[in-house]
């Protein structure tokens, strides 16, 4: 079974974010594989074990994102790609990604690619389904179980805190939510054989694509940070009184009702 993983590098969760001249200040800053990318991690090595095949954990990024290359192949991935933008973009959007990544995937065979759910740093959700589109090949999101049975695919899928059961064929492109699996720690073994697994790096000209084919369709016009939280604030007085300063502090202070 030919399994691929689309990986993300993005800030260390306990990163503190701030702006500096209307972008993110990033020097210095931990990066790490996106959270909801280990979930497809575990599970790319869970249907490998269990079916055969091998694991290849794809990125669209710099030369900083072999970090997290590498800390997926130490996880026990069996090869990489890394699809090195840094040269030939400067922006790029959901758009971009799914365009670079169909160009990556036009001459692969691909029984499962897995995503994780979201990015934790623009949450979007768009890349898996958008890459499932272009490549036409079946897409579930938000799968937290996945039994596969020849060409036949079982999905637990979490809807708004409930499961609906989808049953589908290969190929097919799922994205992964937390409750799917433990994702494991890389152990020291593993670590070492890493260094040595494979790790391909590519431009967007060994993909016959230049900028142009992959412009941002959209634009970050202002970015900010969310207003610090206020104290808050108990009401007094009787239910009728509490409720009467509710609604005017939610009509004329908020402005939300």
């Amino acid at each position: 079974m030919n399994i691929y993983v689309l990986l993300k590098r993005t800030f260390d969760t306990e990163e503190k974010i701030s702006i500096s001249d209307g972008q993110i200040e990033d020097e210095g800053a931990e990066y790490i594989i996106n959270p909801y990318d280990e979930y497809a991690v575990e599970e790319a090595i869970n249907q490998r074990d269990a079916h055969g095949g091998e694991v290849t954990v794809v990125t669209v990024g710099d030369e900083e994102s072999e970090k997290q290359l590498r800390t997926a192949l130490a996880m026990g991935a069996d090869q990489a790609v890394l699809i090195n933008t840094e040269d030939d973009l400067e922006d790029g959007d959901s758009f971009t990604t799914a365009k670079i990544l169909d160009a990556y995937f036009g001459d692969k065979e691909a029984d499962l690619i897995l995503a994780g759910n979201v990015a934790i740093d623009e949450a979007s959700g768009q890349v898996g389904p958008r890459l499932a589109e272009r490549l036409g090949i079946n897409a579930i999101t938000t799968i937290t179980a996945l039994e596969i049975d020849g060409e036949t695919a079982n999905i637990d899928k979490d809807v708004e805190g409930d499961v609906e059961k989808v049953e589908t064929s290969l190929p097919l492109l799922v994205t992964c939510q937390q409750g799917l699996n433990d994702p494991r720690y890389p152990s020291l073994p593993g670590i070492m054989k890493a260094k040595k697994k494979p790790l391909e790096e590519l431009e967007l000209d060994d993909l016959d694509l230049d900028e142009n084919d992959v412009e941002a369709k959209t634009e970050t016009t202002t970015v900010f940070l969310p207003p610090e939280k206020e104290a808050g604030r108990i009401l007094e007085g009787d239910v009728d009184e509490q409720v009467k300063e509710l609604v005017s502090l939610l009509k004329d202070d908020k402005k939300v009702l």
